[in-house]
């Protein structure tokens, strides 16, 4: 089967989280191809319904309905039905990853017209900015009744968009828990592919060292997966403790533990996904004296705490790390410092910022060394 994935802002991100998850959930993708934001996969077995909001990094999930040469396409889209809906008004609009684009659009205009369907296009606007600074489409309006799309250089696909990131619910269960930490807190959307890119999966037990309030153990919880949460800060477990049970998740799933995560001990988890100290909040540049510091700091943090679980973790490990703007450039942690110190091998190290931000985060995944 071939799907179109629409990709979030930082594209390097989010298809590394795409992959790790199919990883992880024995999906196995057997080709992809991105283009601008669009990620094309075919995969071993059908996509479960609602997969998207498994996801942080993905925005809409299409399904490519024929393959082929721009007039192989259109001859086996004569077979199929585009809109079914009860109206005879229609608004729609077209993804757009193919010189091909205004073929299509030229026959969707026909095609509905000879429907007789009072069907208006609307076109999506380059209004997103992404992490590398370039623009990227976006839904131009929230009145649509179809999205499809094009994708593609030689061979193109034609496909429709059938489920989309439900951002409203996320941010309705994000502001109504109990206990919220504005300055603190990572997004459920961070918290999201942290799990994903860990390849924990459901049965398996992910631990947070650096749990705060719980939003990775929530993101994590609601797929399946066993968590230890771990905070030396008394009031933040006990936040984390409110937050998931007012989630209403089974307490045989979750253990919170008040202690120093370069000390405590457990017994086993099978993946580690954490976003610890990032430092002191810092609101104008740093010197780079200042940010060498900082970043000095977290790297004896992250390595004690690595070091610490090492022996209890047979998987992964994901963190996020400050990535400080100082002048026109940033800098991160030493990487090759951390991997000699812990073990450890690098599998990715993504940038995660906006411009605006002077503490942005570098994303790190780590394997131990077999």
């Amino acid at each position: 089967m071939k799907y179109l994935l629409i990709l979030g802002r930082n594209v390097e991100l989010s298809n590394a989280e795409v992959s790790s998850y199919f990883e992880s959930h024995e999906n196995k993708i057997l080709n992809s191809e991105l283009i601008k934001n669009g990620l094309l996969i075919e995969t071993q077995e059908p996509l479960e319904k609602g997969l998207v909001n498994s996801f942080g990094g993905v925005v809409s999930v299409g399904k490519v309905i024929a393959s082929g040469k721009p007039k192989e396409i259109i001859k086996k889209l004569e077979n199929e039905n585009l809109y079914m809906g009860k109206s005879n008004k229609l608004n729609y609009a077209i993804w757009n990853f193919s010189d091909d684009y205004e073929i299509f659009t030229d026959y969707l205009k026909m095609r509905f017209k000879e429907e007789k369907i009072k069907a208006t296009i609307k076109h999506l606007e380059n209004r997103m900015e992404m992490q590398d600074g370039e623009m990227a489409q976006m839904v131009s309006s929230k009145l649509l009744d179809k999205e499809y799309f094009v994708f593609g250089k030689d061979i193109a696909c034609f496909g429709e968009i059938y489920e989309t990131f439900d951002s409203h619910a996320l941010e309705e269960r994000d502001m109504k828990k109990p206990v919220r930490r504005e300055a603190l807190a990572i997004s459920p959307r961070l918290a999201k592919i942290l799990v994903n890119l860990s390849e924990s999966e459901p049965g398996k037990t992910l631990l947070d060292p650096f749990c705060g309030i719980g939003t990775i153990l929530s993101e994590a919880l609601l797929q399946e997966i066993r968590v230890i949460g771990i905070d030396k800060d008394k009031s933040a477990i006990i936040g984390a403790r409110q937050n998931l049970e007012w989630s209403g998740f089974n307490r045989t799933d979750y253990r919170l533990i008040n202690g120093d995560s370069t000390k405590e001990k457990i017994s086993h988890a099978d993946f580690i996904a954490t976003e610890p100290d990032l430092g002191e909040i810092i609101r104008e540049t740093p010197t780079e004296n200042k940010a060498r510091a900082t970043l000095e700091k977290f790297e004896d943090l992250i390595i004690k705490v690595i070091n610490n679980f090492k022996e209890d973790i047979s998987g992964k490990i994901t963190f996020t790390s400050p990535y400080i703007k100082i002048g026109k450039k940033r800098v991160g942690p030493n990487t090759e410092k951390i991997l000699t110190l812990t073990g450890y091998t690098l599998i990715y190290k993504i940038p995660e910022f906006r411009e605006n931000q002077i503490v942005g985060r570098m994303i790190y995944v780590l394997q131990g060394r077999k």
